[in-house]
């Protein structure tokens, strides 16, 4: 029997007076895993991801956090939960090292401070003041105090923003660690490059409605291939293009074509290529990544 989800939204409704900022969203999140919660802003990701941490009771639907109700059962659960911080919550004038003792404090099973100080590079400013830290210092402390706790369940809110890519890479690794030590992890970002990397399942939502859910793999999967470079003979009549496809030549001889490609979609165009009498010469295709989803999607919903 396999155990149950980390995290449990069926059905979520949050409502703010007449405007209904989340609409009936419903995903799981297992132990070991980590998705990405994406959206534009004002989509209804922090309504979200407030009622998952208990700071806000669901207008509708259900949501369970290791199996107990996040409002409800909120003493018993901040414990096994660990939450980013943003800019709010440090005192301007305590250093990281009295911050992560702190918080070490608070736990019945820390993690050794020392352990977090080396793996997110903390030792260039651990005793400096929180008001001096540069923002990626600033987020490198914060995913520090998230996971001094030992949580079960993580809350990792943008965690690399303002970083260099030395500190990015050293958070996604701890991430990866995070998931092969079974530690759910539920993460908001406006990187797409990074929820395509870290995620194993993605829930893209707008205007508090789900859009797509399912592995990057799946979401960027849908449409087929993304973009169709062509080196042909020059001069084609790209606007006879078959219906569903967009050519553009630039420069002459090599042309990019945009639209459905899957199979049949590249069929397509080489039979119109047969048709127009050109030589094909070259060939190439990009893959869709996630952006190009999050963006045909969020489009498409703004429409």
């Amino acid at each position: 029997m396999s155990a149950p989800p980390a995290i449990t939204v069926e059905d979520l409704t949050v409502r703010y007076g007449d405007r209904v900022a989340v609409d009936g969203v419903s995903f799981r999140l297992r132990r070991g895993e980590v998705l990405a919660l994406l959206g534009p802003n004002g989509a209804g990701k922090t309504s979200i991801v407030e009622v998952c941490e208990g700071y806000r009771r669901a207008g509708g639907g259900t949501v369970e956090v290791l199996g107990l109700d996040p409002f409800a059962d909120h003493d018993r659960l901040t414990p096994r939960m660990g939450i980013m911080l943003q800019s709010g919550g440090v005192h301007p004038r305590v250093s990281a090292a009295d911050m992560l003792e702190l918080f070490a404090s608070f736990a019945a099973h820390p993690l050794e401070v020392d352990l977090l100080v080396d793996r997110l590079d903390l030792g260039g400013f651990l005793h400096t003041p929180f008001i001096r830290l540069s923002g990626g210092e600033r987020q490198r402390l914060a995913m520090a105090l998230a996971l001094v706790g030992r949580p079960e369940v993580v809350f990792l809110d943008e965690p690399t923003a303002g970083m260099d890519p030395r500190g990015r890479y050293r958070t996604w690794e701890l991430v990866d660690e995070l998931r092969s030590c079974g530690v759910a992890v539920l993460l908001t970002t406006h990187l797409l490059d990074e929820a395509e990397r870290l995620a194993d399942q993605v829930v893209i939502i707008d205007r508090g409605r789900l859009l797509a859910a399912g592995s990057p793999e799946a979401l960027t999967g849908m449409g087929g291939v993304g973009r169709l470079t062509l080196t042909a003979t020059p001069g084609l009549p790209v606007a006879a293009m078959p219906a569903g496809l967009v050519a553009a030549e630039e420069p002459a001889g090599t042309y990019l074509v945009e639209g459905a490609l899957d199979t049949a979609g590249l069929a397509a165009v080489l039979t119109w290529c047969l048709a127009e009498g050109a030589t094909v010469t070259g060939l190439r295709t990009e893959s869709r990544t996630l952006e190009d989803v999050f963006l045909e999607l969020t489009a498409r919903e703004a429409a």
